[in-house]
């Protein structure tokens, strides 16, 4: 027969030890929810450092000329916008229908990567830029990184062939050059609105074209 006091000290040693074990789930809880709540704390003073970093690049983006689309008035401006700009899509163009289309693409590029700077020039007023960047056909988009001409889009050859390429496509080009990004607020905002931006640019077409050439 079961000694009673024997009982009754074994219960008492598995309560202990029971309680010794939840006080130490318990503190090892209250220690990961301490870390937890650190951790997060960190990421949230990263983030918040990070969204600073980008509201000062954007303030200095924005003093610079970028989230608008205008045309340089002479070579010297060209060479100074390039110098202050780390990224920079340049049009070369003339007055033609051609022309025309890219300038609707490239105001609307502007506003949304505002973390380049979008200029145009007149090619034939710009006879040494011309003749230095071996401009032929207009329009050409000189794609320009660090104040060096990294690539070109020359004419709609790459873009379907076409003046009804859509905003879309000329962003997906530009970003494979890697002169504007796609992160963040940046890149168009949905496939519908480039849908009505493409539909809006041809639909315009027909009050533009007495300009052609």
């Amino acid at each position: 027969m079961e000694n009673p006091q024997v009982k009754e000290i074994l219960e008492k040693q598995v309560l202990t030890v029971a309680k010794a074990v939840e006080d130490k789930l318990d503190d090892e809880i209250a220690a990961f929810e301490r870390l937890d709540t650190d951790d997060l704390e960190v990421l949230r003073e990263r983030r918040l450092q990070q969204m600073k970093k980008m509201a000062e690049k954007r303030s200095h983006w924005i003093g610079l000329g970028h989230g608008d689309y205008y045309e340089i008035p002479n070579e010297k401006e060209f060479f100074s916008i390039v110098k202050a700009s780390e990224r920079v899509v340049c049009h070369f163009y003339r007055d033609n229908w051609p022309c025309k289309v890219m300038d609707k693409h490239l105001s609307i590029l502007a506003k949304e990567h505002i973390e380049t700077r979008f200029v145009k020039i007149h090619a034939e007023k710009s006879p040494y830029l011309a003749e230095k960047l071996r401009i032929v056909v207009l329009p050409t988009l000189a794609l320009i990184k660090n104040a060096k001409v990294d690539d070109y889009v020359v004419g709609f050859d790459e873009l379907g062939g076409t003046d009804g390429f859509s905003t879309e496509e000329l962003e997906e080009r530009l970003a494979k050059a890697q002169v504007i990004k796609f992160e963040g607020e940046s890149s168009l905002n949905s496939s519908r609105s480039r849908g009505q931006t493409k539909r809006s640019v041809r639909q315009s077409s027909n009050a533009d074209s007495s300009d052609s050439e």
